[in-house]
């Protein structure tokens, strides 16, 4: 069978899979790429039609922008190396709004006319459902959508492939380019081709920042490397946030955190600031002026942010309080924490069934239990975990503990369920919830990423309530703590305790996998140290790399080989790489890749 042949045949399988989906059958994973299925059912949600097009139209769109004046260039450059082949270069800004399109071909210039894939209509997502440029702009990746693979039909005979345009400086998306041609002419170089286009794009962007962004830049990058805190940063046309204060911070405490930090740079001199923030923490600010050119103040600064307890002042500062138990079995004091103990509390209280939703280690198990235990230790819990869901025996051992007397019940990993397994999850949950009973019943389930399983639509309708753990590096506060209680479990009498040179490796660590990591790094530790204090020769290796991510298996045999080589050598680089039979530029690479700590010599 020629190639042609086979991208027909699967093709129509592709279609047949679609109209399934639209159809509200059943559809395989393995019948669609995950990003298209997940597409497939935002789209859905927000009623896009399928079956013809209803664009929104912005007459003459503002073409000088920044991103127009660097992108238009490359953009032509690029059309002109096509050489009059049929691929249209088109330029949409961050809401999917094309401001210009390139095309030599006229029999594809006049499809795309039809479908109005030209300037001033909006091709984002929610407007014509999946497509390279919509779905591109709302996954914040790179995205191909080939054929079938489209939403709407009138967009099958075309395929697409876009990329979101970061801006160099403050990251935010502020727009994205896609190349498109006709289905039959679809090549996986047409992705690679349109990648290349935007970090071009991107790099003009660089190149027209002026020098006051750039040193405000470099503050900033230097601000994060040396904090595990929240850190912003701020001027006139800019604003800059790490992924930390993004995930602590409401959207109402960002705001009013940024508009306090953009007074108190104005002055052009360091200080800092004391706030009460909306959701009712205290934030101290720190705010450092970067000197760039200009007038003093006018470059903005870099704003170092730390959340304390309600009611805590500059003035009052003092030796830390004791830590306490807040809930059985639990410890920690950080502002995130206890904001999720809070309110998986109150869902408890108030009857609520709640979806406890948090990376994999976080403690979404051990804080329902810990609610149970305060609030109804002589009560029943059934923990059951949806990853035994292929057994015969699961589905009737959840009916068993929702239709039984009453109780607690805790369901794990619900993400991890087939679109039929989760069908009759909600159709025993509807049934348990009309059923007459004697005690009340509280039901909660815990996932991973509800983004990761469209099919859950169903299913999560019927948890009123959402609680999102954080991970430990966003309450990295709590890890001596917790390592102490860890430390109590394992060992006896507080015979071993942790360095202070230790605890501050494990305070820079990641922890990929949370609590739960650290709990496994602790017990290790106890099973090769009884007493005395654990130094930071005593951690694992994975305790000395600062990754965001969990290694495979093989990955982590060559990073602990790596770590323990540095250990030996005192750091030499030159002599670790030796050792292991590495070239100096391997190991260098290497270190770099895994985030590293290199040991003090």
């Amino acid at each position: 069978m020629s190639s042609r042949s086979r991208r027909t045949v699967g093709g129509e399988q592709l279609a047949r899979t679609r109209e399934k989906f639209l159809t509200r059958d059943p559809v395989e994973p393995q019948q669609v790429r995950e990003p298209i299925l997940a597409s497939w059912s935002r789209s859905r949600e927000w009623n896009v039609p399928a079956d013809h097009i209803e664009l929104s139209y912005i007459r003459d769109p503002d073409l000088d922008t920044p991103l127009t004046r660097s992108a238009l260039p490359v953009l032509r450059s690029l059309r002109d190396h096509l050489d009059g082949q049929p691929i249209s270069v088109i330029l949409t800004d961050a809401a999917g709004v094309v401001l210009t399109r390139l095309t030599s071909d006229p029999d594809l210039e006049r499809h795309l006319d039809g479908v109005n894939l030209a300037p001033g209509f909006s091709y984002a997502e929610e407007q014509v459902g999946t497509n390279g440029i919509g779905t591109a702009l709302e996954g914040g990746q790179p995205a191909h959508v080939f054929g079938h693979e489209h939403y709407a039909e009138h967009l099958e005979d075309l395929a697409c492939a876009g990329v979101p345009i970061h801006h160099p400086i403050t990251g935010k998306i502020v727009g994205a380019v896609d190349l498109t041609c006709w289905r039959r002419n679809a090549d996986r170089l047409l992705v690679a081709l349109v990648k290349t286009t935007a970090d071009q794009i991107t790099q003009a962007l660089l190149t027209d920042s002026s020098a006051q962004e750039l040193e405000l830049l470099q503050d900033y990058l230097r601000a994060c490397r040396r904090s595990n805190g929240i850190v912003l940063a701020l001027s006139k046309d800019l604003v800059m946030m790490n992924e930390h204060a993004r995930h602590v911070l409401d959207p109402g405490d960002q705001a009013v955190l940024l508009g306090q930090a953009g007074e108190a740079l104005a002055g052009g001199k360091s200080r800092a600031v004391e706030i009460e923030l909306p959701t009712g923490l205290t934030a101290r600010m720190h705010c450092h002026p970067t000197r760039g050119p200009g007038p003093l103040g006018s470059a903005g600064g870099v704003v170092h942010v730390k959340l304390l307890e309600a009611g805590r002042r500059l003035a009052a500062d003092g030796p830390a309080a004791p830590s306490r138990m807040v809930l059985p079995g639990l410890v920690g004091s950080g502002a995130l924490w206890l904001r999720s103990c809070q309110q998986v509390q109150e869902g408890y209280e108030a009857d609520e069934w709640l979806v406890l939703e948090g990376e994999a280690g976080v403690g979404k198990l051990a804080l329902a239990r810990a609610v149970h235990q305060r609030r109804s230790p002589a009560g029943r819990i059934d923990v059951l975990d949806a990853a035994d869901a292929g057994t015969a025996d699961w589905m009737p051992a959840v009916r068993a503990a929702l239709l039984g007397p009453g109780g607690d019940v805790v369901i794990r990993h619900v993400d991890q369920l087939g679109p039929r397994q989760t069908h009759l999850l909600a159709g025993a949950l509807v049934e348990a919830r009309s059923a007459p009973r004697a005690e009340r019943l509280w039901v909660a389930v815990t996932l991973t990423r509800r983004s990761a399983a469209p099919n859950l639509t169903e299913l999560l309708r019927m948890f009123p309530g959402s609680v999102t753990l954080p991970p430990l590096r966003h309450h990295v506060e709590d890890l001596p703590e917790l390592s102490t209680f860890f430390l109590g479990k394992l060992s006896q009498h507080g015979r071993l305790t942790v360095s202070p040179e230790a605890t501050k490796l494990l305070v820079r660590s990641n922890w990929p996998g949370n609590v739960e990591q650290l709990w496994q790094v602790i017990r290790r530790i106890v099973q090769r140290r009884r007493t005395g204090s654990i130094l930071a020769r005593d951690l694992p290796p994975e305790c000395w790399t600062v990754s965001r991510r969990l290694l495979s298996p093989l990955e982590a045999l060559e990073r602990d080989a790596i770590v323990g080589s540095l250990l030996d050598t005192e750091g030499n680089k030159a002599r670790a790489a030796e050792s292991l039979g590495m070239s100096r530029a391997t190991i260098y690479r290497k270190i770099h890749e895994y985030g590293i700590i290199i040991p003090a010599g």
